[in-house]
């Protein structure tokens, strides 16, 4: 099992390979991680991941449904 961390490096890794402008939401992330061959148990776990690093390393848009962007620190 990975630890939070890594699930969190997993879904930053596929969202910079995708380059998307526009936030995405949990289940866009979780189809486009299943795209590239990484396993998530659900768009609930994306969110809480997500969730737990919002501020400097990522953007809730706070809508319905909730969409998220992880910022680049570079």
């Amino acid at each position: 099992m990975h630890s939070r961390r890594g699930e969190f490096e997993r879904i930053r890794s596929v969202l910079a390979e995708a380059d998307h402008e526009e936030p995405l939401t949990a289940r866009e992330i979780l189809a486009l991680l299943d795209t590239h061959g990484e396993s998530f148990e659900s768009a609930h776990r994306v969110a809480t991941v997500l969730g737990r690093r919002e501020g400097d390393e990522v953007e809730v848009v706070r809508d319905r449904p909730y969409r998220y962007r992880v910022v680049d620190r570079d």
